[in-house]
């Protein structure tokens, strides 16, 4: 129940806050803030009816902002918990939720009389509203800048405001026509370490603009002029920017709100500040009164002190704080917020002050139905029969696939679970042999009909060890729904458990039980989900991927990525962001074929590994290099075919193509694609991040590949009659998986001894150091990135003028600019990111902001080691290094085809005359990528090429029976 003080409240009609985003210096625990001020008796309380209604609270969505054009037109928009952001329009009777076909937070929303309605977001968004649709505006923005603010003074007269994580401010103007950058003035405050404060509302009167931001940041922009920094003398954030009448207010603060008065003819700045207040969010002003919110619902005043203080009235329901709100020309107001001080974004709740009270907002149901139950998992049909025409080696390594899709990318583990699998189903098929030796069990059974037996007891081993290795991994019940949904569809009864008799189903759960007995032992600590058993702890601190620079205090070593994406206005950078060491242990992993004199040496030793010092300059320029060509604006061409292009010497890139095709002796066509087209292309379709097969699930669909082409034969080792469909395929599983297993081992052994770091760290810490060229030029350092015109440059003020190559880098002269990928866009469907001048501190490889390098060491490269020990092992078990007809490829569509930005521009061919062109592709992909060094590359190929050889010599010992004394 309301208290008397708080029933007598009467808001001025027509104030409120239009409140701003979350902090940038925010109390060092949010939850611990200031008690409520007791009412100013300088505020009058205004007679009427009018009261404060709770309309709708603990909403899943934190709610952001309020706009409208009238009492009975209001919009409300908030965060985006899975299903796209919330947006609300109420039309004077009901809420109506709208969708925007996007997904990302909105952070703000600002209606138009007439129309249409702006709101903006996460990932560089703004959305415009006509009333029936909903277009993404095209913007400058990149998926790591959120634009927090926006203002239109008409329909072609937009600015919009942000940053990223609490820095690198952006101002964009909207002409009618376009969003353009629009710069920053040279004497922008600095935060620490000498960053941009981020940029968070705009608001304007008249012939005047105003922008509000971090480190007590307020700008200025008078009619046609440039932006001028207004000095505030203060480091708080300022949240949000309000006025009426040529008087201006500004409000933030930190643990302890601040509100400024801003005279916008003489530009005179005045505290009035309330006391004792927390943080404020939120500030609305018309000619007669001003009002702000903020931290714990609380409602502020401006009363005849001059400053603001509790008002008389306060709204019943008390969220962590009321983030915005809006009031109607007839005086109604709406404030909005929820839990907005922390990344969760959640509990929203809308207040509204008025004589009528209207309904609240229609809550989401759980996603598991109206009854809030957790649905089924069902199998989709197309993943069920997918294999079904093939052996039934092929279908259930078809299922281990899909669910290596579904599972988190984990190279490592996949590939003990691929040969795990194999191993299983090839024990099932010698076991009705008279001549082969089985790996975990090895048995001899008669069977009336042998190839029922074989199917039936493969599949039974195939059940139980993908049901025990993915029932608990990330969509491990989509995964067990589809081995089902495959035993019903074969007729088998997958609670069968028996394990005795000579029965094939007994057969197959025997396997099964003696392989996962194996693997509770082999080291990879499966029971505890293959957490390392020795935890690593880098020297250096984890790289803050959202902040520029590094810490290093090896440059040589290893560190782990913060990839934490800060959700709210302030970044918070949260510990659950920092990666864990994926196959940490991974080097202690019983093996399939190798052998070693005992567990101080490495399976195979790789030579020095790369260290920091002259020497890896060239490499890092190689890096970035590629980096600068992943544009398809660029009109440099390659020829991709296999007459121009591979047929390397094991660890090289010395290839220049073959001139004819070795089987069909004919020359290849050629494939002529823009460079930054062919880097793209081929950079993400051997990437191992969300929703790939990784390298040892990607090399059995390229072997499956070879299978299914009708003109390839199956003749064991090159020889001797063609096998059988199920012969084949289990012969080839065993040995190709048995490498990439061992192969995994290799590399992953060679990672945790040498931890060398990775390209993103070697590029920012040099970049960091300055240019290490010319001692009398500035920024010198000898461990320093070497300057390449075009490629590596020192920001100077003549590059850095209007129009010039380095204009968007001008309050950072001195220091150096890389042309590289620009990164994620805001839009990965329909935008292009590009090449451009980027600060080096802040330079990223091509890949998801979400992924943008392995959770593991650099050193060797897990990609060349896994690819070259496949090609090995095809290479020999088809007695051909070539595919069949001498020529394979995949075809990349234009513009559907890229997941990191939109392209290619034209549909790309990646084609291969070798399993070698393959392999070395996809070590190349690496560099293309940005997250390995040539040495990585170079190294894990040789490696690879040892463990194909031993696995593929060790697998025939089984094929002949030789394997077991």
């Amino acid at each position: 129940m309301k208290t008397p003080r708080l029933r007598s409240l009467l808001l001025p009609l027509g104030v409120l806050p239009l409140l701003a985003a979350t902090l940038a210096g925010c109390p060092d625990d949010p939850t611990v803030v200031p008690p409520i001020p007791d009412a100013s008796p300088d505020v009058v309380p205004i007679p009427g009816k009018a009261t404060w209604h709770d309309v709708t609270t603990e909403l899943p969505e934190a709610l952001l902002s309020v706009s409208g054009t009238s009492r009975d037109d209001v919009f409300v928009v908030g965060a985006d918990k899975g299903k796209g952001p919330r947006v609300e329009r109420f039309d004077g009777t009901t809420w109506k939720p709208l969708a925007t076909g996007q997904h990302g937070d909105l952070w703000w929303v600002h209606a138009l009389p007439g129309g249409p309605t702006f709101m903006a977001g996460a990932s560089g968004m703004v959305l415009r509203y006509d009333g029936q649709k909903f277009e993404r505006m095209p913007t400058p923005g990149l998926a790591k800048q959120t634009v927090f603010g926006v203002f239109a003074r008409s329909a072609t007269d937009v600015y919009a405001v942000g940053g990223a994580s609490g820095r690198d401010g952006f101002i964009w103007h909207y002409d009618g026509k376009a969003f353009t950058e629009v710069r920053l003035p040279d004497t922008m405050p600095r935060l620490e370490k000498g960053e941009i404060p981020g940029l968070f509302k705009v608001w304007g009167e008249g012939d005047d603009l105003w922008v509000v931001g971090g480190g007590g940041t307020l700008l200025h922009k008078k009619g046609d002029g440039p932006f001028a920094v207004v000095a505030t003398n203060m480091t708080e954030t300022l949240f949000t920017v309000h006025g009426a009448k040529g008087k201006v207010y500004a409000v933030g603060g930190a643990s302890n709100g601040k509100a400024l008065e801003i005279d916008a003819a003489t530009l005179a700045v005045r505290d009035v500040s309330p006391e004792g207040a927390g943080l404020l969010q939120g500030v609305f002003a018309t000619g007669t009164r001003v009002v702000a919110t903020g931290e714990r619902g609380t409602v502020y005043e401006l009363g005849p002190t001059g400053k603001l203080a509790a008002a008389s009235a306060q709204p019943g329901a008390k969220p962590q704080s009321y983030h915005a709100a809006w009031a109607s020309p007839d005086g109604e107001v709406w404030a909005v917020g929820g839990e907005v001080l922390s990344p969760a974004l959640a509990q929203g709740a809308i207040v509204h002050f008025a004589e009528r009270a209207i309904p609240g907002v229609n809550k989401t149901t759980p996603d598991g139905g109206t009854d809030g139950t957790v649905p089924t998992p069902v199998c989709p049909p197309e993943v069920v029969s997918i294999g079904a025409d093939k052996s039934i080696a092929r279908r259930w390594d078809e299922q281990i696939l899909a669910s290596i899709r579904r599972d988190l990318p984990r190279p490592t583990v996949h590939a003990r679970n691929l040969y795990h699998l194999s191993a299983a189903m090839w024990d099932a098929w010698a076991a009705y042999d008279t001549t082969a030796d089985g790996v975990f069990v090895n048995e001899r059974l008669t069977a009336g009909d042998i190839e029922a037996a074989r199917k039936e007891a493969i599949s039974y081993a195939a059940y139980r060890i993908l049901t025990r290795r993915y029932q608990k991994a990330a969509g491990g019940p989509v995964s067990v729904a589809c081995y089902d949904a495959v035993m019903k569809d074969l007729g088998y009864d997958p609670r069968d458990t028996t394990d005795t008799g000579a029965t094939p189903r007994a057969l197959g759960n025997r396997i099964a039980k003696a392989v996962i007995a194996a693997g509770d032992s082999d080291g990879s600590n499966e029971a505890n989900d293959y957490a390392e058993l020795t935890p690593y702890t880098s020297p250096n601190p984890p790289l803050v991927v959202d902040s520029a620079g590094i810490t290093m205090s090896d440059p040589s070593l290893w560190q782990p990525l913060n990839l934490s994406v800060a959700a709210t206005q302030n970044g918070i950078i949260l510990p659950a962001g920092v990666q864990g060491y994926i196959g940490g242990n991974w080097g202690g992993v019983t093996p399939f074929a190798m052998k070693r004199a005992s567990s101080t040496v490495p399976w195979h030793d790789p030579g020095p590994a790369p260290d920091f010092g002259p020497a890896m300059k060239p490499w890092v320029i190689d890096v970035l290099r590629t980096s600068s060509k992943l544009d398809p604006k660029d009109a440099e061409t390659i020829d991709t075919s296999p007459g121009a292009y591979g047929n390397n010497s094991l660890g090289a890139n010395d290839g220049k193509g073959r001139p004819l095709n070795p089987v069909t002796g004919q020359p290849y066509a050629p494939s002529v694609v823009k460079l930054g087209d062919f880097g793209r292309a081929l950079a993400e379709f051997w990437a191992d991040g969300p929703k790939s097969e990784t390298p040892p699930g990607h090399w059995n669909v390229l072997a499956n590949g070879v299978v299914d082409t009708p003109t390839a034969p199956k003749k064991l080792f090159g020889a001797g009659p063609d096998l059988a469909p199920l012969a084949w395929d289990v012969h080839m599983y065993l040995a190709l998986n048995g490498a990439l297993h061992d192969a995994a081992i290799t590399a992953w052994d060679v990672k945790r001894r040498t931890v060398r770091a990775r390209p993103i760290a070697l590029v920012r810490y040099m970049a960091q150091k300055g240019q290490s060229s010319d001692p009398q030029l500035p920024s010198y350092s000898a461990d320093g990135l070497p300057l390449v015109p075009g490629l590596v440059e020192l920001i100077t003020k003549e590059s850095s003028a209007p129009g010039q190559r380095h204009e968007k880098l001008s309050l950072f002269v001195g220091q150096i600019a890389i042309k590289t990928w620009r990164g994620e866009p805001g839009d990965r469907t329909t935008e292009l990111s590009g090449v451009g001048w980027v600060r080096g501190v802040d330079w990223m490889p091509y890949q998801r902001r979400n992924f943008v390098t392995p959770a593991f060491p650099g050193f060797i490269s897990g990609h060349s080691t896994f690819s070259r020990a496949a090609a090995e092992t095809l290479t020999q078990i088809t007695g051909s290094p070539f595919f069949p007809g001498g020529f394979a490829e995949y075809t990349c569509p234009k513009d559907k085809y890229l997941s990191f930005e939109i392209g290619p521009s034209t549909e790309v061919h990646l084609q291969w005359a070798s399993y070698y062109d393959a392999a070395d592709q996809a070590g190349q992909s690496r560099i293309w990528g940005g997250i390995h060094i040539e040495p990585d590359d170079f190294v894990g190929r040789r490696l690879g090429a040892l463990v194909g050889t031993e696995a593929t010599a060790h697998a025939r010992k089984f094929f002949d029976g030789t394997a077991i004394p």
